[in-house]
């Protein structure tokens, strides 16, 4: 437009000039080496008005070819570009589908030409992975990895892979380097939770819980469950390493609340009955079941290797006192009589647990003093109950 403007104004201002000196024409001469140009001022001016359409014009030919040439090309480019992503599209259902090998033909086949390549040797790896062919696999992360702003991504399924074989301490590594780089990141922190269980990692595990609950990645009863566990975890690492004295001191260092929880309490009491510290766990046992009853904890008390049974089988008898349908008291009682080899005591407790609820071990035992005792029918008829509970279960 600039331009049209340009030639209007010189070509205006050329016939304004040439109407004022009409028949004054003026005269020029043009000399370049031994050649001579004869015009006149008119002449000149029409040829630059002349010469500069010409130029223009070109320029607008020029400008139209190299516009057709970039049109040519970038549909071309378009269109192997929607080419590439119709074949990813393709491939990512083939993937979920399961058809592994033509997924990763169909992603790579035009990867060159998407404009995410990134997605292309992804979705590739995954599908190598799915063949088995691990070498394969690893090239596509590599090729990956070359794409702009591509680590997280990269690493997130290579972690996701070295899970799926459960190559935990490699899966380890690598979401330890990405947990520096992305503290908050839901799916490193997900990852980690998976990869602290399998290993047995139960103190980063009680560390990352918190951070999991607040970003709703587990509910609360799951954080609980999951405290549960690396407690008790935490318990059977602490006794390996320290014995039973670094195990009390642990388990005394923890929260008051902490140590209210049955389940904790059981696994505790374990730890120290498998550490040869059986009086310690009694008292621990004993004090528990006075404010809370629990059957799991009776059911210790008779794996005890007490150095004298008499106050545990006092224990037992006050408790039975009080309440005579506590069926594991009974229990208990009763395998404390069978390895006094009192079977008549034995037998009774034995009797009046199972008329509470039915057990193998129970009756099993109650045919043992039953046969002790040289009444083999009644035991003989024990041990078919014994054998059809076990049959129904």
């Amino acid at each position: 437009m600039f331009r049209l403007i340009f030639l209007f104004a010189i070509l205006g201002a050329g016939l304004f000039v040439g109407s004022q000196y009409t028949g004054q024409q003026g005269y020029v001469l043009v000399s370049v080496a031994d050649k001579t140009i004869e015009m006149s001022v008119t002449t000149l001016v029409i040829f630059i008005i002349a010469a500069l359409a010409a130029l223009f014009g070109l320029e607008y030919v020029i400008k139209k070819i190299f516009y057709a040439s970039s049109a040519t090309w970038n549909y071309f480019s378009v269109r192997k570009m929607r080419r590439s992503r119709r074949y990813t599209n393709e491939g990512i259902i083939k993937l979920l589908e399961g058809d592994f090998k033509d997924a990763e033909k169909k992603v790579t086949r035009w990867a060159n030409h998407h404009d995410m390549p990134l997605l292309c040797y992804l979705v590739a790896s995954e599908a190598a992975q799915g063949m088995g062919d691990s070498n394969k696999r690893d090239h596509y992360l590599k090729l990956a990895l070359e794409q702009k702003d591509s680590r997280l991504a990269v690493e997130l399924t290579r972690a996701k892979q070295q899970l799926r074989e459960a190559r935990f301490d490699e899966a380890f590594a690598t979401l330890s380097d990405l947990k520096g780089e992305y503290p908050n990141n839901a799916v490193v922190l997900n990852l980690l939770k998976t990869v602290y269980v399998e290993l047995k990692l139960w103190q980063p595990l009680l560390e990352l819980l918190p951070k999991l609950a607040k970003a709703k990645l587990i509910t609360k009863e799951e954080q609980q469950q999951l405290e549960l566990v690396a407690q008790c975890g935490l318990l059977a690492e602490v006794a390996e390493q320290k014995g039973s004295e670094g195990l009390i001191q642990h388990w005394n260092s923890l929260p008051r609340k902490v140590k209210t929880d049955l389940h904790l309490v059981e696994c505790f009491t374990k730890q120290l009955i498998n550490r040869k510290a059986d009086d310690q766990a009694f008292t621990i046992i004993k004090e528990t079941l006075k404010k809370h009853p629990t059957a799991d904890l009776y059911k210790l008390l008779p794996e005890l290797n007490l150095s004298d049974s008499h106050p545990a089988m006092v224990f037992l008898e006050e408790t039975l006192r009080k309440n005579g349908n506590n069926a594991e008291a009974h229990s208990a009682l009763a395998q404390f009589h069978l390895r006094g080899q009192k079977w008549s005591e034995a037998q009774q407790h034995f009797e009046k647990a199972l008329a509470q609820r039915s057990n193998v071990s129970d009756y099993a035992y109650l045919a043992d003093s039953l046969e002790k005792q040289n009444f083999n029918k009644a035991a003989h008829e024990v041990s078919k109950k014994a054998l059809t509970l076990v049959n129904n279960q």
